[in-house]
């Protein structure tokens, strides 16, 4: 909260309008969030499909009058509501950077990766209830590093292979520094297969895939229209069968060593989870239709699912969300929210166009735009059957990506060069 604070007092009308698009689509999400807890008098909020079983505890109650928010659980939307202060910081303080600036969080997004992995490296080669599990309710034995969900961790390692591309090929500066980039990129890449798999997700391993061929796709576009040395490109064609096998023989290592490759491992086991997943999907896409239009508001995904779990499904354990984010968002927003998915994936498309097939991939803001759309494809994906952006720290990762992604991110200016020798 102090950070948003700050970034309100710091900001000026020149900074929103560099990118008046995104905080106009921010500034409606949260609108639309604050809408669902405004108070409603009885006969508009009892007309909203999905309410009858409330408006026949309220009758017995003698609570006919009593005024409700649209979403069926107000503290639940409160705490939605506030979710966005984090993510929203870094909106309002990211717009007042220069591009260059923008481009300097690369690195520190790089390390903050790096030592999630590195927290999964310790779990994993720890006891599955060391200390270095940071919360209560997590998957122990996994290498969940700085999140309580596999997938999650699983996630944010795989978007780390577009960001180590750029990383190491748009660097700028003397020979020795781009070298250093790629040294330390190629170092962090050797491990991030094994790290993947002792997280234990199996989703991870099709992200990692998503997230290699992203990374071959940057690379075509930065390599096109260098010229670079000959001597350079000759150590780095060398380069590339020794650190091939070097990865192998890590991979073979690390995974033989923790002997918790449960990424393969589950990839031939179906569990109980499994199978009720299908189960919750086919009742969420139930809740999508009991509750449209209007959604059964902010946060309460899990007590309007509630009202219609079968008997047949209850157990000791709840269900604390859809693990789909898509479907979740189209059971509590309703439609508005299925026309901001709608809206975000146009745009998201239009400007994926204009990156990939009308700007030159060797300029260093394309490359970092390019890369920013590989990560949010790669976020994407990974909503489908999880929610990774449910999480701090992935909201305010995305939000980074955002702004590489963005317009204002890409503009030519007499500064920017194409990525060439004469940058050295």
């Amino acid at each position: 909260m102090f950070f948003l604070v700050f970034a309100c007092l710091t900001l000026t009308r020149e900074h929103l309008s560099q990118y008046r698009a995104l905080v106009a689509g921010v500034g409606v999400l949260a609108g639309l969030a604050l809408l669902h807890l405004i108070p409603l008098p009885p006969e508009i909020w009892q007309s909203f499909p999905g309410r009858e079983d409330i408006v026949a505890v309220d009758a017995m109650l003698n609570m006919n009058d009593k005024w409700r928010s649209l979403t069926i659980t107000p503290m639940n939307g409160w705490h939605a509501l506030m979710s966005l202060c984090a993510p929203l910081a870094v909106l309002l303080l990211g717009i007042q950077l220069s591009r260059s600036e923008l481009h300097g969080l690369l690195p520190v997004v790089i390390g903050l990766s790096v030592l999630s992995g590195f927290f999964g490296l310790l779990q994993a080669a720890g006891s599955p209830t060391g200390p270095f599990y940071l919360y209560r309710i997590t998957n122990h034995g996994a290498a969940v590093g700085l999140f309580a969900n596999r997938n999650h961790a699983a996630t944010l390692l795989a978007c780390l292979f577009p960001m180590l591309t750029v990383f190491a090929l748009a660097a700028r500066g003397d020979l020795d520094n781009q070298k250093s980039r790629q040294i330390v990129a190629a170092a962090i890449g050797i491990v991030l297969i094994p790290l993947i798999l002792v997280t234990g997700s199996r989703s991870g391993l099709l992200l990692a895939a998503i997230g290699l061929g992203f990374a071959a796709l940057l690379y075509a576009g930065l390599a096109k229209g260098r010229n670079r040395e000959v001597s350079v490109t000759k150590s780095s064609t060398h380069l590339i069968p020794i650190l091939a096998g070097v990865s192998i023989a890590s991979i073979s290592f690390l995974t033989f060593f923790f002997s918790r490759a449960e990424a393969i491992e589950r990839l031939f086991f179906e569990s109980s989870s499994d199978r009720g997943r299908s189960e919750f999907w086919a009742l969420s896409v139930d809740l999508f239709f009991k509750y449209f239009p209007w959604g059964s508001g902010s946060g309460s995904f899990v007590e309007a699912y509630q009202i219609i779990e079968p008997d047949a499904m209850l157990s000791a354990k709840y269900l604390n969300r859809a693990h789909n984010d898509w479907l979740e968002t189209a059971v509590t927003f309703g439609l508005p929210g299925l026309l901001l998915i709608s809206a975000g994936i146009l745009i998201y498309l239009k400007r994926g166009y204009e990156v990939w097939f009308r700007l030159d991939g060797s300029r260093q803001s394309v490359a970092y735009s390019r890369m920013a759309g590989a990560s949010i494809a790669i976020l994407a994906v990974a909503s489908v059957s999880d929610y990774p952006l449910r999480t701090p720290i992935m909201m305010c990762i995305f939000v980074v990506f955002t702004l590489w992604y963005s317009k204002s991110a890409t503009r030519l200016d007499d500064a920017e060069t194409t990525l060439h020798r004469g940058d050295a």
